[in-house]
């Protein structure tokens, strides 16, 4: 046997063995994902959303969830946002900038307004009552108080708490909310909310655990769980115009899919590097800011960047090519490899429907360490698209063993040209190259992750009957299947276009998004069709049929969402939490 051929098989058999031992990655988006930040809940980004404002189509919302799992109960030290920590939300919608364009910086402070109790709230007050002062930077100068004096709500306690005019604050928690909405100073237009909300997320968190047991609807023996179901988090939500966030000041696109209309979205955490324990049970920051977590793409450090990497993630910012380190994780995913019957698919049957196609088109195999496209290098094949080296092939195909470098790569950091051959295989006539229906350009090559997101593109209305929470994957199935979309191959708009991964709605089930794409969905939707695909005869085979059916158990959050921003729901009731304020 030769020594790279044994070296193989052993560095196989060790990965098996790993495989038997220890879960798969997290899916529970930022809950948890690091080991430092597991212990520090307060500066633990959770989630991040950016979309068009589906009641107000001239502003886009961004919402970002700190604090993972906070019991509604959890008295009598409630979660709330630490004075202690920088909480920012960075746009980016310059390419050729070398850092954020626009920054949100949230500051909270907070008061003992009646020191002499133990409850959170008694006879009118509040402890800890907090607000925030929220600042503004532009093109990395100074920052600008935009609102000071913002009010963060108490926790949804109890009845008692909340509704009692003697004991309380004679309120319901509905006005609260209300009245935590506030509209920034200046020109920029901001409304905001701080506050702590239901957690939209939704995922089968036991089944993610459990080496990949997802547990499919329907099952009536051992039926998935959310893991998140009736627990808080903390949200800072912005509702922004586009003209404020657009890099030249507009709200005028050319079209649906006009490149000047991208930005890139990330949240961050950050604490100073020093704190001192005082002997009177106080402590004292100290010293520079340090970035403690981030967000970007839902999912990145959980199911993506191994656990050896993930402290490091966390500590990075998406710019300067710092994100670069962690390409090789993108480009040969983990994932992939248990969705491979060749490697370990077979070691998690939950998963059997999500297989990569090995011999597409008789030609590309995308499993890990394969060629993928590699074929097509430097040929008069890719002229002129973006596989060729002239504009983007160097990332897109940067050497032989690196095959989803073409899809998953783009879709966390860069963006999504609309550019051949990333269009829908509508009207290719089976040639993957051609030109074919545009259906996203979310395109901004910074190479780092961020949430990107194409503000010109409309909001699909949550009552259109067509609206889906598999996003854009729904999109491209519209595209190529339905008659009113796929009778020809025109840029026009088709529902779901402003879902997941172009931006992030709050229904957009991105646990089963992310694990289709990994399958190679989004090779498929641009003409890359599945193994089992006959020349001549639809592209909807039984596998790409699999793929689309995946089950991962949850589709949808336990509770409903608000039409009006900020959209998340109230948060659950500590003392009889199977109620909640619905709006």
């Amino acid at each position: 046997m030769k020594k790279d051929q044994l070296l193989g098989r052993l560095q196989r058999a060790c990965i098996f063995v790993g495989l038997l031992g220890l879960s798969l990655p997290s899916m529970a988006s930022s809950h948890r994902e690091a080991p430092l930040i597991s212990r520090d809940p307060l500066a633990d980004n959770t989630d991040l959303y950016a979309f068009r404002s589906p009641d107000n189509p001239n502003t886009i919302t961004i919402i970002a969830n700190y604090m993972p799992f906070e019991l509604p109960e959890g008295g009598p030290n409630y979660y709330n946002f630490s004075p202690s920590v920088r909480y920012e939300i960075h746009v980016k919608n310059d390419a050729s900038t070398p850092g954020d364009d626009i920054t949100y910086r949230f500051t909270f402070q907070q008061t003992n307004e009646d020191p002499t109790t133990f409850f959170n709230i008694r006879l009118g007050q509040e402890n800890l009552k907090t607000t925030y002062t929220c600042e503004r930077s532009t093109a990395g100068g100074p920052f600008v108080a935009i609102y000071s004096g913002g009010i963060v709500p108490p926790n949804n306690i109890g009845p008692r708490s909340i509704e009692n005019g003697t004991v309380g604050l004679g309120t319901n928690y509905a006005a609260l909310m209300q009245n935590a909405i506030v509209t920034a100073a200046g020109p920029g237009g901001e409304k905001i909310f701080c506050g702590p909300v239901d957690d939209p997320f939704f995922v089968d968190l036991a089944g993610a655990f459990d080496v990949g047991n997802f547990r499919p609807s329907g099952n009536t023996t051992n039926p998935p769980k959310d893991g998140l179901a009736r627990f808080n988090v903390h949200t800072i939500a912005m509702q922004i115009p586009i003209s404020t966030l657009q890099k030249n000041g507009q709200n005028s696109p050319a079209n649906i899919l006009d490149g000047d209309y991208v930005i890139g979205v990330w949240a961050s955490a950050s604490r100073q590097q020093i704190k001192t324990l005082n002997v009177n049970g106080t402590s004292t920051p100290g010293g520079p800011w340090v970035q403690v977590s981030r967000i970007g793409m839902p999912l990145t450090n959980e199911a993506v960047i191994p656990i050896g990497m993930k402290d490091m993630w966390n500590a990075t910012t998406p710019y300067n090519n710092n994100d670069l380190q962690f390409a090789g994780n993108f480009t040969n995913p983990e994932l992939a490899l248990y969705m491979d019957a060749s490697q370990f698919g077979g070691a998690v049957p939950s998963m059997a429907a999500l297989r990569i196609q090995t011999n597409s088109l008789g030609a590309f195999d995308f499993r890990n360490t394969k060629k993928g496209l590699w074929a097509l290098k430097g040929t008069p094949a890719v002229a002129g698209t973006a596989l060729d080296d002239a504009l983007f092939g160097t990332v897109l195909l940067p050497d032989s063993m690196s095959p989803r470098a073409v899809d998953i790569l783009p879709i966390f950091y860069t963006g999504v040209p609309n550019l051949r051959p990333y269009q829908l295989a509508t009207g290719k006539n089976g040639d993957p190259l051609a030109a074919g229906k545009p259906f996203i350009n979310n395109f901004l090559p910074t190479l780092g992750d961020m949430l990107r997101l194409n503000m010109a593109v409309p909001p699909t209305p949550r009552t259109d009957p067509n609206f889906n929470s598999l996003g854009i994957v729904y999109a491209a199935v519209l595209g190529l299947t339905d008659p009113v979309y796929s009778a020809n191959a025109n840029l026009e708009f088709i529902p779901n276009m402003d879902g997941f991964p172009n931006g992030r709605r709050l229904e957009d089930d991105v646990t089963t998004i992310e694990l289709q794409a990994v399958s190679g969905v989004a090779l498929a939707a641009i003409g890359l069709w599945y193994d089992d695909y006959v020349v001549g005869q639809s592209p909807v085979t039984p596998n790409l049929g699999s793929v689309l059916g995946f089950d991962a158990g949850i589709k949808q959050n336990d509770t409903s969402f608000q039409n009006v921003f900020p959209y998340v729901q109230a948060p659950w009731r500590g003392y009889d939490y199977t109620l909640q304020a619905r709006f």
